[in-house]
């Protein structure tokens, strides 16, 4: 293990072995399952179209419900995120809180086998359990990211684990559209069981992750409860986070670029089927292009945010993201234009398809390098509870984001709507001008000389 010296007179962060970032990254790789097959491919458009059902009204009763849902899950996590991240700190938890959200959304995932058309509130409960345990489990992940690394690094690790993520999203749902078919209600017998296969794969390609992956630090005296340990030190950080400015204005930027990103995860399949009209084999194509395209984008993007800049980058994604947003809102009528004006014969599906490519490039690069940046710009014994109030913002945009298209679509429909997103991005990188990346990251530094480092002599285990 190497060690990079830290600027700013800090003790140096260690660099983690290559065994070790691989098995952090295998969690990106295994959650994976779940956010496509659950949350974005298969079971939202089985959620909307069979379970729920209701063509009569444009299925916009199917799709509030489906937000409301997400939404709940999500306002869990603002609720508890901050606060379970600060106990973790405290007691050098953060690996046996991984692994209670793992098991958690492993058995309600596995459930979802049983969520029948009619069975409505069930299929609402299933999805509220197990995105929040899936949603908690992102932010405790996030919070080994300092650790793994000095700063210099942080953007090639992060964006190494939401490729590598991409790439199992790529062989779980590849697997599933091959063997279990279209999200229908003739086909129901066989495609109920996205739920225990996506619950299986997150199951057993997790595994590397709780095998090498270390729990740093030193865990404080349990002289207190839970409770009060949660509530002191998130009031305390509170208290603090004047001096971590940088790190509170990107936060709010990112409460609006994640609303955004959040709606398309959510919407993306859906707006497909419902606004697009795409076959099941387009539908294939689509999820495979925003796979590598995806993939392609958080790999190449963390490599580029070390050498130009992370918060440049981010921006530069958001730029990418609007362009995205405006291209699916006009892909029906470029698509009839086109027709029209060359004679043509194409369909609109056909050209989603070149869309999908800018998607995939900006889903992937955006989320790395936010992580990135929250990275930058948290001292290491504060890892997972500034990665807890991470979570916070992008559930809590999630909350905002979903219902606000939720809302949106039943009145205007999905097509119009979706412009919504692209309002959200725009706004994110006006906010983001604010942020100084250096002066962010000194922060941190001036804090950790302050307190103390926590890898300087720590345990691990």
């Amino acid at each position: 293990m190497s060690v990079i010296p830290a600027v700013g007179g800090t003790t140096p962060r260690p660099r983690a072995s290559k065994r070790e970032i691989f098995g952090w990254a295998m969690f990106d790789f295994a959650n994976q399952a779940y956010t496509l097959l659950i949350i974005t491919v298969v079971f939202g458009e089985l959620f909307t179209t069979v379970i729920v059902g209701d063509r009569g009204d444009g299925f916009r009763l199917a799709n509030l419900l489906w937000s409301l849902a997400l939404a709940v899950s999500y306002l869990l996590v603002v609720v508890t995120g901050p606060l379970c991240g600060a106990v973790m700190d405290y007691r050098a938890a953060k690996k046996r809180f991984l692994f209670v959200s793992y098991i958690a959304t492993v058995v309600a995932t596995a459930l979802l086998y049983f969520v029948a058309p009619g069975y409505v509130l069930l299929g609402l409960l299933l999805i509220v359990v197990s995105n929040y345990a899936y949603s908690m489990g992102e932010s405790f992940i996030a919070a080994f990211l300092p650790d793994l690394g000095p700063p210099q690094d942080l953007g090639k690790i992060s964006g190494f684990g939401w490729a590598l993520g991409y790439v199992g999203g790529l062989f779980a749902a590849g697997f599933t559209l091959v063997a279990l078919g279209e999200a229908s209600a003739e086909n129901f017998e066989r495609i109920r069981w996205v739920g225990p296969f996506a619950a299986a794969f997150f199951l057993i390609t997790a595994i590397p992750t709780f095998l090498w992956v270390k729990e740093r630090g030193d865990p404080q005296p349990h002289v207190k409860t839970y409770r009060e340990i949660a509530w002191e030190r998130v009031s305390t950080t509170l208290h603090e986070l004047r001096r971590f400015r940088d790190l509170g204005v990107f936060l709010v930027s990112l409460l609006f670029s994640m609303a955004g990103v959040y709606i398309i995860i959510a919407f993306a399949f859906i707006y497909g089927a419902q606004v697009i009209g795409w076959d099941e084999s387009i539908r294939n194509v689509m999820f495979i292009i925003v796979q590598v395209t995806a993939a392609a984008g958080a790999l190449g993007f963390g490599f580029l945010q070390d050498r130009i800049g992370t918060k440049f980058t981010y921006q530069l994604t958001l730029l990418l993201w609007v362009a995205a947003i405006l291209a699916i809102w006009a892909t029906p009528e470029v698509t009839a234009w086109l027709n029209a004006s060359l004679g043509l014969e194409w369909e609109a599906q056909h050209l989603f398809l070149v869309v999908g490519c800018l998607a995939g490039l900006s889903l992937g690069s955006s989320q790395s390098a936010s992580r990135a940046l929250v990275g930058l710009f948290s001292p290491t014994r504060k890892a997972a509870e500034f990665f807890g109030f991470w979570g916070l913002a992008n559930k809590l945009a999630g909350v905002f984001g979903i219902v606000g298209l939720g809302l949106l679509q039943s009145v205007v429909g999905l097509q119009a709507s979706i412009l919504l997103c692209a309002v959200l991005f725009v706004v994110a990188m006006l906010i983001c001008l604010a942020v100084n990346q250096a002066r962010g990251e000194q922060a941190a530094a001036e804090w950790e000389r302050c307190n103390g480092h926590a890898a300087a002599g720590s345990a691990v285990r």
